[in-house]
């Protein structure tokens, strides 16, 4: 037989468990040293700019023109 499972419980502990998720997150993204937060903005401004770097321009862009 299948073991009887209680919905409010159930959907407290998921909750719970969430929250958890959220908070290790928050953690990781916050607490961090300020040395640690600018090479990872500078680190994402690099990719960016070689991203765009290699774009390809349309044939609609009115800059060419």
């Amino acid at each position: 037989m299948a073991d009887i499972v209680n919905l409010r419980q159930a959907r407290k502990r998921k909750k719970r468990g969430e929250k958890e998720r959220t908070a290790d997150e928050n953690r990781r993204a916050h607490g961090r040293t300020a040395a640690e937060r600018t090479e990872t903005r500078l680190s994402k401004s690099l990719a960016d700019k070689r991203l765009d770097a290699h774009r390809r321009k349309s044939l609609g862009d009115s800059e060419s023109s």
